[in-house]
């Protein structure tokens, strides 16, 4: 199949499937879009964990064990579509890609390098960065690849309970006392301007966005996207009684949209390189796992060896 009647084939809403043929560069962007995810779900697990034992109730550690537990399987659904990528030339094997996250060549969502401070941090963290995950995975549930469409699925259904489960958090602080509040709002303006970089770049200086559009794999822009999240965000926000952090934002009747500010790109640049709040930290974690934990791989990589030598 040419690369026209390829995407002719996508764009007349067509699933690709892995033994399928596909264009290099089609199988390239899927590899560092689905890995990169993977990342995503992987180290997200991070800010959270650090919250285990300070939970306030046993109710709240239960329900984040489980939600840490169901981005673990959101990692291990989304390697396995990765892999499924590869062709020989084209490495997508789960080592490759996970080295290449810790060797810093791959990246993951911006927002996992700030650190959640405060347990209002971990409401905020369900509220935003999940709402904002949903706006965007939603979308990808109808992604060209079979592999990713399908595991798309099960994730949104899950990342929608994380999303409540943040919203209660920070419902039960705003009102609770002055104090709680207070803690609240504070990671509202922490996390407001990073849950909005999540969604990327501007259009026109995202140099995979129209590509990616292009052969159905996102779905919609980064722009829009983003306002999306914003007007369905302020009513919610409003109805907690906290303030978003943008002196700019303001309801447009006749673009029947919010209004906001401009982005601090600035400090998402930085971030991208390296040089965020929790960068170097969060790489730090996972290398040290990968090597203290090294031995759980190998001797489950022996146990198989040994039961299928014994069939």
């Amino acid at each position: 199949m040419n690369h026209d009647k390829f995407l002719e084939y996508v764009q007349a809403e067509n699933k690709v499937e892995p033994k399928d043929m596909m264009p290099d560069d089609y199988r390239k962007l899927l590899v560092r879009q689905i890995s990169q995810h993977a990342h995503s779900e992987v180290v997200g697990m991070l800010p959270e964990a650090n919250w285990i034992t300070r939970a306030p109730s046993l109710r709240r550690k239960m329900a984040l064990l489980a939600k840490i537990q169901d981005e673990a399987g959101h990692g291990l659904y989304l390697y396995a579509a990765t892999e499924t990528l590869g062709n020989g030339e084209i490495a997508a094997d789960r080592d490759t890609t996970y080295n290449d996250m810790l060797a810093g060549k791959a990246k993951y969502s911006s927002i996992f390098n700030y650190p959640a401070l405060s347990w209002a941090d971990i409401g905020a963290i369900g509220w935003l960065v999940d709402g904002a995950a949903i706006m965007n995975q939603v979308m990808l549930m109808g992604n060209s690849y079979g592999p990713y469409s399908r595991a798309m699925v099960r994730i949104c259904k899950e990342e929608s309970f994380h999303q409540r489960q943040g919203y209660e958090i920070l419902m039960t602080l705003c009102r609770g006392t002055k104090e709680q509040k207070e803690l609240a709002q504070d990671a509202l303006n922490r996390f407001w301007w990073p849950a909005l970089m999540m969604f990327g770049p501007n259009d026109e200086a995202s140099p995979n966005s129209q590509k990616s559009m292009n052969y159905r794999v996102k779905r919609e822009s980064n722009d829009s996207l983003r306002q999306r999240f914003i007007d369905v965000t302020v009513p919610q926000a409003e109805f907690l009684g906290l303030k978003i952090p943008d002196e700019q934002l303001k309801w447009n009747e006749e673009r029947q949209h919010y209004d906001f500010g401009e982005l601090p790109w600035d400090e998402f640049m930085e971030v991208l390189k390296g040089n965020g709040p929790a960068n170097k930290k969060r790489l730090e974690t996972k290398r040290k796992a990968q090597t203290d934990h090294a031995w759980v791989k190998e001797a489950a990589i022996a146990f198989a060896a040994k039961q299928k030598a014994e069939v």
